[in-house]
Order: C-alpha cells, then sequence, then structure tokens
C-alpha cells in the first residue's frame, strides 16, 4: 500500500511539473523584431556639393529635401566621402562597403560583393526584390563584382542607361529614371534599390554655373517625388528606411577648377549631403557625426537583419 502512494504522489508530482512547462512554454511572447524596417532605398544626388545643398544657410536649391523629407527623419551635417571621389569609386562604396580604386568607365565590378548579393543570399530573396536603378549606363557595374566566391551569384536587377541594358549604352535623363524606378517599386516591389540622378553631375562638368544650379533643383523634385511615393504605398509605407546623399562633391572654390571638376581630397569633394527617413530614425533631427559612404550599407544590413562584412559601421547615432 505505501508503495501505491509513494508512486501516487511521484505521478502527481510529475504531472504537475509538466503542466507548469507547458503553461510557462506558452504564456513567453515572441521576440519582437528589433527594427521596423523591412526595405531600403539609397538615392544619390550624383555630383552635388555640399555648399550647395546643406551647406547652403539658405536652402534654396532643395527645398523639398528640407522643408518635406527632412523633417521625417534626420540630416548629418558631416557626412564624407572618404575614399577616391569620382561616380565608380563613390557608388561603389555605397554598395559594398569598402573604398577602392576603380575604373571610372564602366569596366571594372567592385572587388567586394555587394549589399544586394549579401540580402539576396541571406534572405533567400529572388532577383527582382533588389535593383540598381541609375541614369548612368556605367553604373550596371554595381550588379555583379569581381571577387571568385561572389562573381555571378546572388545578382540583383538593374536598369541602367538609355536602354536600361547597362555599360555602352549611354546615360539617359534622370525624368525617365524617376518613372522607370517607380514603375519597378510599383510592380516588383523590391526591398532594396540603389536610384543614381546623374544630372547635377553632368550640369558641374558643363561649367556652366546656372545650368548646375538649376540641376540641383530639379533633381529634389525627383527625390521628393521618389519619397512621396515611398510614404503612400502600401508596401513601402512605414516600413522603408530611405538614404539621400551624394557619391562625392566637387573642387571646393578656388581648388583647381572649383565646381567645373572633382576627384581630390579637398573638402568640397569628400563632403557631401546625408537626409535619412524611416521607421527606425530619429525624427526631425539634426546631427554632426562624421559618418561616411560605407556607413550606408551596413546601417542597412543591421536594420534589415542581415550579417554584411564591410569597413563601414552602423549609424547608431540616426538611430532611435
Amino acid at each position: 500500500m505505501l508503495k501505491l502512494r509513494t508512486l501516487f504522489i511521484i505521478a502527481i508530482a510529475l504531472l504537475t511539473l509538466t503542466n507548469c512547462k507547458f503553461s510557462a512554454t506558452n504564456n513567453v511572447a515572441p521576440a519582437a523584431p528589433k527594427y521596423k524596417t523591412k526595405n531600403a532605398i539609397i538615392i544619390v544626388m550624383d555630383g552635388a556639393r555640399y555648399s550647395e545643398t546643406l551647406g547652403d544657410s539658405s536652402k534654396h536649391y532643395i527645398p523639398f529635401l528640407t522643408q518635406l523629407i527632412a523633417p521625417n527623419g534626420i540630416i548629418d551635417n558631416s557626412f564624407y566621402n572618404d575614399g577616391p571621389t569620382y561616380t565608380n569609386a563613390g557608388h561603389s562604396a555605397l554598395c559594398t562597403g569598402y573604398y577602392q580604386e576603380i575604373s571610372n568607365d564602366g569596366t571594372e565590378f567592385p572587388s567586394h560583393p555587394s549589399l544586394f548579393q549579401y540580402m539576396n543570399r541571406q534572405l533567400n530573396t529572388k532577383q527582382s526584390l533588389s535593383w540598381v536603378v541609375a541614369s548612368k549606363d556605367k553604373l550596371s557595374i554595381l550588379a555583379n563584382c569581381s571577387n571568385p566566391n561572389w562573381k555571378g551569384t546572388f545578382l540583383p536587377s538593374f536598369n541602367c542607361g538609355t536602354d536600361g541594358s547597362g555599360t555602352g549604352c549611354g546615360y539617359r535623363s534622370d525624368s525617365l529614371t524617376c518613372v522607370k524606378a517607380k514603375e519597378i517599386l510599383a510592380n516588383e516591389h523590391p526591398r532594396l534599390m540603389l536610384i543614381n540622378f546623374a544630372e547635377i553631375d553632368g550640369a558641374g562638368h558643363s561649367k556652366i554655373w546656372g545650368d548646375y544650379l538649376h540641376a540641383i533643383s530639379t533633381t529634389d523634385t525627383y527625390v521628393y517625388d521618389i519619397w512621396k511615393f515611398l510614404q503612400t504605398d502600401k508596401n513601402y509605407k512605414s516600413s522603408t528606411a530611405v538614404f539621400i546623399t551624394s557619391d562625392h562633391g566637387r573642387h571646393s572654390d578656388g581648388v583647381l577648377d572649383g565646381f567645373c571638376n572633382h576627384g581630390c581630397p579637398c573638402d568640397g569633394c569628400r563632403h557631401v549631403l546625408f537626409v535619412a527617413t524611416g521607421p527606425d530614425f530619429k525624427k526631425n533631427a539634426v546631427i554632426s557625426k562624421h559618418y561616411d559612404l560605407r556607413d550606408i550599407p551596413a546601417t542597412i544590413g543591421e536594420l534589415m537583419g542581415f550579417p554584411f562584412p564591410s569597413d563601414g559601421e552602423v549609424m547608431k547615432e540616426i538611430l532611435h
């Protein structure tokens, strides 16, 4: 009789422990995602000098950026290209998180795999969910790399240049790039995209000051058009980080031929604009923390939840 009573007590104890275990497990809430960001868009105002954009106290040429976009996010007044200050090198840093001396004519791939490739591999996303869309045909090189372990794998889609086919087809107008970018966003719903608007750079190289300033104003409207679309589309509203910057600036006044060109380490070539909006960023904030082009892809990897080794650092100062 005592033996049966002992066995009965043990059975009751085990049943109680088991019920407690299941109860505790069922009552534990799943961990909340670390960030709200699900998508990321990088918009490049190619060749815009800081002194005519955020560095201009009147902000005369970028009213949409400063009056309608920036209040919803954050400005960094100390953002730089700390590497080679020309187009393909600057864009390569934005996509790979590394600075590299690279051919500027579209004949050389970046040496490191891109943010797009890492996302496609780590998150198992299809090619149509990551895009490079550029007015400059030569920027199709951003869709691949020369690293033998990555070349030709996990590639993004691209639409660059006059007919979208990339290097060799020529440059197209930014108005067409804006239309194409919105078309891809609406139809393909990519999670990651880089958009290049090239006309500021072209106008600077024309050596006509008025054309250069006009191009900044025009590009400001294209940037706003893209941003406004993202705020109203169900796939992007409240879940998209938008980074607006430049790949390089232009020579400082008094350095070489000034605004007409770029490529040296002067402050005019290195210092560029930076505005970011998104669900995980501070609102209506201005900082002066030295960040650079490599830090944008590092931050995107952090926000979207996939490992991204690079020389960049996560821009913690811009986050909530």
